[in-house]
């Protein structure tokens, strides 16, 4: 099952499919990562905290 690289929540395969970097089989950061975010194909540490 794929979990997210930064906080090991599930992720679904077809999540994996559209967000995941090409060539790696799971993402970086998901929804539930209310600290980080992806920006022009980084991962980077968000401004403020997501509601």
């Amino acid at each position: 099952m794929p979990e997210c690289e930064n906080c090991g929540a599930f992720v679904t395969d077809q999540y994996v499919r559209v967000f995941a970097p090409t060539g790696m089989d799971t993402v970086r950061v998901c929804p539930k990562c209310p600290d980080m975010l992806r920006s022009d194909g980084e991962v980077r540490e968000a401004k403020s905290r997501r509601q």
